[in-house]
């Protein structure tokens, strides 16, 4: 059995042989045991270990991660199709996000949409209130659920 070691993955990595425990623990990874029972692992898992780094920055959180990584196959090599599918299905998450961050950021200098009446400009954004008859929250930042603007 060849493979590499966990020093080998922790180096190519860049994370503490501890981290790349942790992932095992959470099935992000499932290195094979050799006869001496030292974790051996494919280079595939570098590139498992490389994506839950990123999405992990992006804030996405591990569990969705780890299901996500579930879905791609343990009984031969990931392809690049493979690793298309997953990625669309962050692309609709990623986009809401990037709607979000936008209407905080170009709403952040006035009202943020919240419905408070805080600020004088409320008035002229929200008269009577009428944001607070739909519900608690920032109606304005976030889509309705599931949903993106066109």
């Amino acid at each position: 059995m060849a493979g590499l070691a966990i020093g080998d993955v922790a180096e190519r990595t860049g994370l503490a042989v501890s981290a790349i425990r942790f992932y095992e623990e959470h099935g992000i990874v499932r290195p094979l045991r050799n006869a001496g029972g030292h974790r051996r692992y494919d280079r595939a898992d570098i590139r498992r270990l490389s994506f839950v780094m990123v999405a992990q920055r992006l804030g996405f959180p591990l569990a969705r991660i780890a299901a996500l990584l579930d879905e791609l196959p343990d009984n031969r090599q990931v392809t690049k199709a493979d690793w298309t599918r997953i990625s669309s299905q962050f692309r609709e998450e990623i986009d809401a996000r990037i709607y979000a961050l936008e209407a905080l950021r170009d709403k952040l200098d006035g009202c943020i949409g919240c419905g408070c009446l805080s600020l004088e400009t409320c008035a002229l954004h929200n008269p009577a209130d009428v944001k607070g008859q739909q519900g608690p929250g920032p109606r304005e930042l976030l889509p309705p659920e599931g949903q993106l603007p066109g």
